[in-house]
């Protein structure tokens, strides 16, 4: 179970910061992404890597 949440943690970590980062328009990839610079995007990810972390820490305890 601990390795199960090691994983889905870091993936998604992972992917909340692509999403922060297209959302804030540092991230331009792919080209054609409806995300790049929708600020609304930004905070999703953020809110999606925040989860990631705690399960991360859970996954440590």
């Amino acid at each position: 179970m601990r390795k199960l949440l090691l994983v889905l943690g870091l993936i998604a970590l992972a992917i909340g910061l692509l999403w922060i980062g297209q959302g804030l328009g540092v991230i331009n990839w792919p080209q054609s992404s409806f995300m790049i610079n929708q600020t609304q995007w930004a905070g999703y990810g953020a809110a999606l890597a925040v989860l990631g972390l705690i399960l991360i820490w859970q996954s440590r305890r």
